[in-house]
């Protein structure tokens, strides 16, 4: 299947984005992870979200990641991932951050600075790397790949502001290249669509229980 005929089965509340909609922006992670692949950039609806609204959004997004808020589908892809990983050693310990490749916290330069040290609750397991008013970023390192998730704050064309993520990668060599191409389709079939419908959610339940007290 092509990719546009994938994008096209995707919904339409989320968009997939030009790279340079994530490369043009002055982001911070560009100096921090300049030698990694832009493997993906997404927009996800925040109706009614302001310039501030970042922090809640981050919130609302860590509420809504517990393994019971996933799709069935979802939770059965992981659960066949992390199965096949560790029969193959692909997420032993020794392959992952701070230990097969350096954190990246090691490039965050003085004035940004890096986040606790918790990996995140949820399928994967990310470590947080900073936190700003406007952008973050996670990361996770294991035998095929070592990946950085970006989130941005950008005003939309409505005027609202919208949440972007980025996905950043720097492939384990041809295996890491060939696993990335073999996962491809069920990110785009599977990850992607319930990470809309789920992210999406999480701001439509989170504005309204904040709207009271607006």
């Amino acid at each position: 299947m092509a990719f546009g005929s994938i994008g096209a089965l995707l919904p339409t509340a989320s968009r997939r984005l030009p790279d340079s909609e994530h490369t043009a922006r002055p982001w911070r992670i560009h100096e921090i992870a300049p030698d990694f692949e832009l493997e993906d950039v997404w927009a996800f609806r925040t109706p009614g979200a302001g310039p501030d609204d970042f922090p809640v959004m981050l919130a609302a997004l860590r509420a809504a990641d517990a393994p019971g808020e996933r799709s069935l589908p979802t939770r059965l892809l992981f659960a066949v991932r992390w199965k096949l990983g560790a029969l193959l050693g692909w997420d032993d310990p020794e392959k992952g951050v701070a230990k097969r490749v350096p954190s990246l916290r090691e490039r965050l330069p003085a004035d940004v600075p890096a986040t606790p040290i918790a990996p995140e609750p949820g399928d994967l397991p990310m470590v947080e790397l900073y936190e700003l008013p406007n952008e973050s970023a996670m990361e996770l390192a294991n035998a095929t790949v070592h990946a950085v998730c970006h989130l941005g704050w950008v005003r939309g064309g409505t005027g609202d502001y919208e949440l972007r993520m980025a996905a950043l990668v720097k492939p384990n060599g041809r295996f890491g290249r060939l696993y990335m191409a073999a996962i491809l389709p069920f990110r785009y079939l599977i990850v992607y669509p319930a990470m809309t419908r789920q992210w999406e959610r999480a701001w439509r339940e989170r504005s309204t229980l904040a709207a009271p007290g607006r």
